[in-house]
């Protein structure tokens, strides 16, 4: 069976560290679009970064350019998302998702949570003041 696990959420002061990882099984994910989103209590699920099949090329919603960064392996399958400088407003379940019907060439769907057939479970992350 096709899943996604996110791992390494946790409870983090402000200012602090964590990295999240996304491992996948059942089929090999080298050729998706890996994207990272999160949902906060109340609130709409919003996109987070996305990174093309290759690596090279990535995406980040406004909010957390120049504090998160996202990489994958695909040699284990796996897509990270490394978040520094930690605020409250980062408090969220964050979910991995991978897509195989979009790209980053001559569109924007990448974005869309509608084009992400694969997700995970989600892992909770909680930024204390």
């Amino acid at each position: 069976q096709v899943q996604l696990v996110e791992s390494g959420g946790g409870s983090v002061q402000a200012g602090g560290s964590l990295r999240l990882s996304c491992a996948a099984s059942g089929r090999t994910f080298s050729s998706y679009v890996r994207g990272w989103f999160r949902q906060a209590p109340g609130k709409e699920r919003e996109v987070v970064a996305a990174i093309n099949r290759s690596g090279g090329t990535t995406y980040y919603t406004d909010s957390v350019k120049g504090r998160f960064t996202i990489s994958r392996e695909n040699a284990k399958n796996t897509v990270y998302l490394q978040m520094t400088s930690l605020q409250p407003a980062d408090t969220a379940v964050y979910y991995c998702a991978a897509s195989s019907s979009t790209s980053f060439s001559g569109s924007y769907r990448y974005r869309l949570e509608v084009v992400y057939e694969y997700w995970g479970q989600g892992t909770q992350v909680t930024v204390s003041s």
